[in-house]
């Protein structure tokens, strides 16, 4: 399961309505691809619609679709956002990872 913060879901819903999305229909698709100088990196996009491979959760009012393969590298993690001067944007804490980059956008197991 993913959890989402509370600053999250309030920046997911912006975000959401901006780009044409309706945040109680709609999923936030997230993902991990290879890449990044840690070795994995995070994916976080909207869709419309889930597949039949796709695991789906929702926490906070918000809907989540996980690959199953993505799925086995982010159970347990927290979707949090930081905004302001020093704000990264969305930041995955995610307790599988072992090693992280100084950018919080990649990682390694």
């Amino acid at each position: 399961m993913i959890k989402v913060s509370d600053t999250a879901k309030r920046k997911v819903v912006e975000l959401m309505t901006e780009e044409g999305y309706d945040p109680s229909k709609d999923y936030v698709r997230v993902g991990v691809k290879s890449g990044g100088c840690s070795g994995l990196s995070y994916e976080l996009k909207f869709d419309h619609s889930a597949s039949q491979e796709d695991k789906i959760f929702e926490d906070n009012s918000v809907r989540i679709i996980v690959d199953k393969k993505s799925f086995l590298y982010l159970i347990g993690t927290i979707l949090e956002f930081s905004g302001g001067l020093n704000g990264k944007g969305f930041v995955f804490n995610n307790p599988n990872a072992q090693r992280t980059c100084g950018c919080g956008e990649s990682f390694s197991l």
